[in-house]
């Protein structure tokens, strides 16, 4: 009988010690960073109290805005709730069909919550894209951010409704039993993602529709100047070209490369655990001192590594860094350097994972080295690339700004007479830190560069996991 206490009182005894551990742990971690915490806290509270304020706002703007321009916004965003809703409602793939009554309700839910979505938006435009006085471009730029307002607002419904038309599954495995439990664990994250993700980026997105009145300290609203005139302007649109080339140029390279060098490395030889941990290190360092080893590879006038040794060979220094056809092809060098080690640890892992049999069974039904890897070990990789592709084109959008900056720091050589179509390596993310710290130009127009390069980067996202993701193989 005490063997059998003693068997029931261990098991007790060992989770009281681990949740003592974590306590520990937490005081540990937390108690040195009491004033950070404080600072934390006291933006939370500020910003609960000034709910109140922030309604009455909102409720004072809506019985000043005309009705000229509210009500094309109400109606345009409710026609999208409609026609969304009912798209979503008849277009799915369960077998249960949706009566009549319920579609009926779901259509009439979504026009009001079209016509609400669409506020959202308009909020922070001022409703501006539908004034009497605005321009052609900006009224139609204010249509398309109003349907996005819309659908946005639809996304909770379109979950009811494929939940409604697909088969009910009774499931209670894995789910809390104490419903308001896994909200408290989520509130940390949803507090930090508050404070330093959601803020800001509404912060700059309210920026970008106000510009400075010259010489004056003062800001005015301009509505979607700052993105019209974006739209319009030649350098910009020469570094979103220069972006997307740069950007095709490192995930081909990276991945293709990246992809060869591993198949070698995860042979069977002896060090192959050296071999691979020199690969993986370049991934350790920074952009910055990415570009900086690549400047010492390829500094003009025979200074440079490069240089050095096509002049004792060929006799030739070409101008790797002022011509416009070489720059960007350094920074494809140097960013490929940089990110093809992540890339390499990924594939390795992958190569790992590819069942032997399968290549032993091709092996004896006659396939060479090459059909093998075309035919078994590169499908049974796609999860690996997929994962790889998404995150190499978020680099080359976001990553090589520090490449850029040592390499070329006025963005490259100079495009058209007097660098009038801008720099040969602008690229985006460049010229917006270009425009927002150095160049004196105004605040607003980086914070609409900022919004345009998020929805770039979000965009090909949504494309890549809509259109590519289903010729993933997740198994063997």
């Amino acid at each position: 009988m005490r063997s059998a206490n003693k068997l029931k009182i261990a098991p007790q005894l060992a989770q009281s010690v681990f949740y003592l551990l974590i306590v520990l742990f937490l005081l540990f971690f937390f108690v040195p960073r009491y004033r950070g915490l404080e600072t934390l806290l006291t933006l939370l509270v500020d910003a609960v109290k000034s709910t109140p304020a922030f309604v009455r706002n909102i409720a004072d703007y809506f019985r000043q805005v005309p009705g000229e321009q509210f009500w094309p916004s109400a109606l345009i965003g409710a026609g999208v709730g409609l026609l969304g809703t009912l798209a979503a409602a008849l277009y799915h793939p369960g077998e249960t069909r949706l009566t009549a009554q319920r579609l009926l309700l779901f259509g009439g839910v979504g026009t009001l919550l079209g016509s609400a979505g669409s506020q959202i938006l308009m909020v922070p435009l001022e409703h501006c894209t539908y004034a009497p006085d605005i321009d052609r471009a900006q009224f139609r730029l204010g249509l398309i951010i109003t349907a996005a307002s819309a659908l946005l607002m639809l996304v909770p419904l379109w979950a009811v409704v494929r939940r409604n038309s697909q088969p009910s599954i009774v499931d209670h495995a894995g789910k809390f039993k104490n419903y308001p439990l896994p909200y408290l664990f989520l509130l940390p994250t949803l507090m930090v993602l508050a404070v330093f993700l959601y803020y800001p980026t509404i912060s700059v997105m309210l920026t970008s529709l106000r510009r400075k009145i010259f010489p004056l300290p003062q800001e005015r609203a301009v509505c979607l100047e700052n993105y019209v005139s974006l739209a319009s302007d030649t350098i910009y649109r020469n570094s979103l070209t220069t972006t997307l080339i740069i950007t095709v140029l490192i995930v081909l390279f990276s991945l293709s490369i990246s992809l060869g060098i591993a198949t070698l490395a995860s042979q069977k030889i002896r060090y192959a655990g050296v071999y691979r941990t020199l690969l993986i290190w370049p991934y350790a360092i920074s952009p910055v001192v990415t570009g900086f080893i690549f400047l010492s590879l390829f500094r003009e006038s025979g200074a440079g590594l490069i240089n050095w040794a096509l002049r004792s060979t060929i006799g030739i220094t070409p101008g790797w860094l002022t011509d416009q056809a070489l720059a960007p092809w350094v920074i494809v060098a140097a960013a490929v350097w940089n990110i093809i080690g992540f890339n390499i640890l990924f594939y390795i892992a992958g190569l790992q994972n590819v069942p032997q049999d399968l290549l032993e069974a091709a092996s004896l039904d006659g396939a060479n080295r090459f059909q093998r890897f075309m035919r078994i070990t590169f499908p049974l990789l796609s999860p690996f690339t997929f994962f790889l592709l998404v995150t190499n084109v978020t680099y080359s959008f976001y990553g090589i700004y520090g490449t850029v900056e040592a390499l070329t720091p006025n963005g490259g050589p100079p495009l058209g007479p007097g660098g009038i179509d801008g720099s040969a390596t602008n690229v985006l993310i460049f010229k917006l830190y270009s425009d927002a710290f150095t160049s004196g130009a105004p605040a607003g127009l980086a914070g609409a560069q900022a919004v345009l390069l998020f929805l770039m980067v979000a965009g090909l996202t949504l494309v890549q996991f809509r259109f590519i993701e289903r010729r993933v193989t997740y198994e063997a």
